[in-house]
């Protein structure tokens, strides 16, 4: 996917994500999600940031606090559905060589358990990826709601691989059950900072 130095020297990432439009400044620690006339920005570090809706800034304290907190989760998600293959070695998560199976496209692949060490916003998750033995690429995941369960909630690809910046980066999440896709991914190398001032939904990068 380009190796641990692109992903460090890869600083912003855009996409949607189930109609949410999302762009990431890794290096400051800014995200900015909208969806509709929303738009919120916050520091992903410290989680304080400003919420806008039809272009005003919220005002309400518990009611801009509650959409803070859900747009951070939705950085934690959507970014997840994203990037996940990046984030194999972070710190607290835990891999486990499960052996070889073959996809649901018929491909023969290495499968990987992923636990977490109390970290993240739900450390209960499991996850198996599949990496494929020809390609070196995950090419399918399955999400366990929770470590114990026997059966994931769901098995989806992890394909459309492109190059985006430094980086490789799969758009298509789907599965015999569903068409599911990553649209508008790009990897600029500079965003103005009126993006991420705007308080009003911008053009896709």
């Amino acid at each position: 996917m380009g190796g641990r130095h692109a992903w460090n020297s890869t600083r912003y990432l855009a996409w949607t994500f189930n109609d949410q439009y999302q762009i990431w400044d890794k290096k400051k620690g800014r995200f900015r999600w909208e969806m509709g006339n929303i738009v919120a920005v916050i520091d992903t570090k410290t989680k304080d940031g400003k919420v806008y809706v039809e272009g005003q800034e919220l005002q309400d304290p518990e009611e801009k606090q509650k959409l803070l907190e859900q747009t951070y989760a939705r950085y934690i998600n959507n970014s997840y559905w994203l990037v996940m293959p990046f984030k194999l070695q972070d710190p607290g998560v835990s891999l486990k060589y499960i052996g070889e199976e073959t996809t649901m496209d018929g491909a023969s692949a290495d499968v990987l358990e992923m636990t977490f060490d109390e970290v993240g916003l739900t450390p209960q998750n499991k996850y198996r990826v599949w990496v494929d033995q020809e390609k070196g690429l995950v090419t399918q995941w399955a999400f366990f709601r929770n470590y114990t369960d026997e059966a994931p909630t769901f098995t989806r690809r992890w394909s459309g691989y492109k190059d985006y910046g430094k980086v490789k980066l799969a758009s298509d999440r789907s599965n015999p059950q569903s068409d599911f896709e990553i649209f508008h991914i790009s990897s600029p190398s500079s965003v103005p900072d009126r993006m991420f001032n705007s308080p009003e939904p911008v053009g896709k990068l």
